[in-house]
């Protein structure tokens, strides 16, 4: 199976972590608690949970996308993606950190 490189935020990480997991629909699911959403800003993809807001899953972070805020509850993957494949995160940690201030998640 394959693996990639991605950033993990659970709500309770105030900006979460790197790691490697497989790239597959099962697991992407298994780690968001659920069918999968994506929300795609330029090269980053946030994978999150399709139903986060109905159940409710606890606030994760705001996020800011064409003037428009939004609030991702949940556990969230952030990826790459290529065609119709999920591929390594291209911004790393520190990138990340600066994306989820800039929404003024402090």
């Amino acid at each position: 199976m394959n693996k990639i490189k991605v950033i993990i935020k659970r709500p309770d990480e105030r900006y979460g972590h790197e790691a490697t997991m497989t790239n597959s629909l099962e697991a992407l699911q298994r780690r968001v608690e659920g069918y999968i959403e994506t929300i795609t800003l330029g090269d980053v993809v946030i994978i999150c949970n399709e139903e986060g807001k109905l159940v409710p899953l606890i606030q994760n972070f705001k996020l800011i996308q064409g003037g428009v805020q939004d609030i991702i509850r949940g556990t969230v993957v952030v990826c790459g993606a290529m065609d119709d494949e999920f591929t390594d995160c291209p911004i790393d940690l520190r990138e990340w950190r600066r994306m989820l201030e800039s929404w003024g998640n402090k």
